[in-house]
């Protein structure tokens, strides 16, 4: 056996053996850029104007003032909403919704893809065969008198082959499938994000649906006893068809308001069920009103350069960026040579009994270097792999731009909208007072039904748009927080 190793020292590791510089000079090398964070965006503001530091305030519960401060969302924003319901129906979504466990099931997909590239191009690959054969020969054909021979062959053989990387090629392919892994970690978290964000607004939105259905309700109750007082005056001689006609239009047009509204709200109560997981007729889907959400007094404002590192569409777009650079050094590493060693040890025998035996060893060494000299096709793939990290480049650059701009249109949304209710609610207080008046003067008879008819058509037009303010407020809040990227999981 030593006199083998030292005939393979000699003979077939003898190429080996010189390759010995060369590898030690290639190994751990990589090819094409090393990945480099992009640096955050050199802005410190999100708007060109400064923001107020606090909103103004109105009355009533969604009216508060609100005050910006620099902070990070907590993980668990939607408790900031204060509403027991909300919490524990996005609770159950993040437990039974197929869609986080789709997006789960594609990183455990991506972590095994990376590990089994790992395992295969990290170590050596080793692989034993047992075989058995049943073979005949004739000694013609080596000068032989003729004879014929039939014997089994028995074999048993270890293979083991590895290749350097002696460009790097299998180190870039692992951070590639890597950036995959970290692309689909934060496209869960962008799930988990948009799960939450999703139920938060169509539980306002079903909130804002329910008291527009009551005050519609109420304003048709309204109108019906006026509609019967009219038609008394009527038989008194003091009103007129006209005046029973025009208040029958009006509570018609708002009673066919009424339909419309409940279909939206079963469709709100529709939607929250399937986003937790449920099917759209579930019994235990909660049913939200505006008094069950409360406007937290600090909303947390992250400066720019923190936002990147918080947002998951922002991180999920950086993934792809390191996968595309490390995609274009794989390219690359393909025209550099290939150095893959083989190994085989086993033995022949013509029974089993003598697998083991002396005289049964076979083996082989082996090494192969492969160096491209004329393949066009390699160098347009590398050109093609360089276009596609460029185009990942600019596609984070538009990531980051549209980010910014989601947080700067959500901030002066919020100083807007707080300006307009504090506005409508005001208005809504002198309509409110307005049609009670007039309401008193049409019962004795100083006011016309076209008086009230008007005074009650803005009362109700300025009160539907104080609960739609109501509700933006709140959904204001929820969208801000998404804007910053949701709870920061490290």
């Amino acid at each position: 056996m030593n006199s083998r190793i030292r005939r393979c020292k000699s003979t077939l590791c003898r190429p080996l053996l010189l390759l010995t510089p060369l590898v030690a000079a290639l190994a751990g090398c990589a090819v094409g850029p090393d990945f480099q964070r992009p640096a955050p965006p050199a802005v410190t503001d999100y708007t060109r104007t400064a923001f107020s530091s606090e909103t103004v305030t109105s009355p009533g519960q969604h009216g508060i003032q609100q005050q910006f401060i620099t902070a990070t969302v907590p993980i668990e924003w939607w408790k900031e909403l204060h509403s027991e319901k909300l919490t524990r129906l996005i609770d159950q979504a993040l437990a039974a919704s197929p869609t986080l466990m789709a997006a789960k099931a594609t990183l455990r997909q991506a972590e095994q893809s990376y590990a089994a590239t790992s395992g295969s191009t990290q170590l050596p690959q080793v692989n034993a065969k047992l075989g058995d054969q049943r073979q005949g020969t004739n000694t013609a054909a080596a000068g032989m008198p003729d004879g014929e021979r039939t014997y089994n062959l028995y074999s048993a053989t270890i293979a083991v082959s590895y290749d350097l990387d002696l460009a790097g090629g299998n180190q870039r392919t692992l951070e590639a499938l890597a950036a995959q892994v970290n692309y689909q970690s934060y496209q869960l978290e962008g799930a988990r994000l948009t799960l939450a964000s999703s139920l938060a607004l169509t539980a306002i939105t079903q909130a804002q649906l329910s008291a527009q259905i009551a005050a519609t309700s109420s304003l048709l109750n309204t109108q019906e006893e006026q509609l019967t007082l009219t038609r008394k005056r009527l038989e008194l001689g003091v009103g007129t068809q006209l005046e029973v006609l025009a208040l029958q239009t009006q509570l018609e047009q708002v009673r066919a308001s009424l339909p419309t509204l409940r279909n939206k709200q079963e469709q709100t109560r529709h939607l929250l069920a399937v986003l937790a997981g449920q099917a759209p007729g579930a019994s235990n889907t909660p049913d939200f009103v505006m008094s069950d959400f409360s406007l937290p007094q600090a909303l947390p404002v992250s400066v720019p350069s923190e936002l990147m590192r918080r947002r998951p569409d922002v991180r999920a777009s950086e993934a792809l960026l390191q996968a595309a650079s490390a995609q274009y050094g794989v390219a690359v590493s393909k025209l550099y040579p290939q150095l893959t060693l083989t190994a085989n040890l086993g033995s022949q025998a013509l029974t089993t009994a003598g697998l083991f035996g002396a005289g049964s060893m076979i083996w082989s060494l082996g090494g192969q270097l492969a160096q491209p000299l004329f393949t066009p096709g390699l160098k347009a793939n590398a050109k093609a792999s360089e276009a596609a990290m460029q185009a990942a480049q600019a596609n984070y650059q538009q990531t980051v731009l549209q980010s910014l701009r989601n947080v700067a249109d959500v901030l002066r949304t919020i100083e807007s909208d707080a300006q307009v209710q504090q506005s409508l609610e005001s208005a809504n207080a002198s309509a409110q007072t307005t049609v009670q008046l007039v309401q008193t003067q049409y019962a004795l008879g100083s006011a016309s039904y076209l008086q009230l008819l008007l005074a009650q058509q803005q009362a109700q037009q300025t009160f539907i748009n104080v609960l739609e303010l109501r509700a933006r407020r709140v959904a204001n809040t929820v969208t801000l927080y998404q804007a910053m990227g949701g709870g920061y999981r490290a």
